[in-house]
């Protein structure tokens, strides 16, 4: 399910017939994948999920936002560690989307320092978790190197310029 999904919301059902829901509801899959905040009308500070004030003004008025599905790698790790079952090494990282901070895994790219890079640019992707009993599939995000296979984003890495 990289790049284009084919259904959003909880329970809808998908373009084969079988129901989709992403994992997260912050995830929308329709009409492209995207990622939506919570944003504070006084003072603009976003939110994944459902505040009823603001951590940084106390206001109560939110809306939502889609946000940028490309951004850049504004810092990562390479986990060697995990619980029994997670596959390791992987990259975890935080993605400045339009400069929205968002913690997510960096895939399809090998984890290792020297292809992983602060400042590289990146995209949203989707992927399927996997299936239910009933046949309904859950289907995650996770961002995934926007150019070709050496890219290394911006370098010296940091902020892109203009960003």
């Amino acid at each position: 399910m990289t790049g284009a999904a084919t259904a959003a919301g909880t329970g809808e059902v998908a373009a084969d017939g079988h129901r989709v829901v992403p994992l997260v509801d912050y995830l929308h899959l329709r009409p492209a994948p995207h990622l939506v905040a919570h944003e504070c009308r006084s003072c603009g500070a976003r939110y994944f999920d459902h505040r009823v004030a603001c951590a940084n003004c106390s206001g109560r008025d939110f809306r939502t936002v889609d946000l940028p599905v490309t951004g850049w790698l504004r810092t990562f790790t390479i986990v060697e560690v995990a619980p029994p079952g997670v596959a390791v090494p992987f990259v975890a990282g935080v993605v400045d989307c339009g400069t929205t901070p968002v913690r997510a895994n960096v895939v399809n790219v090998p984890p290792s320092p020297e292809t992983v890079r602060v400042g590289m640019p990146l995209r949203l992707c989707t992927f399927s978790l996997g299936f239910d009993p009933e046949g309904v599939e859950a289907v995650g995000f996770a961002f995934e190197p926007a150019g070709g296979p050496d890219d290394a984003g911006h370098p010296g890495g940091g902020e892109p310029d203009g960003g």
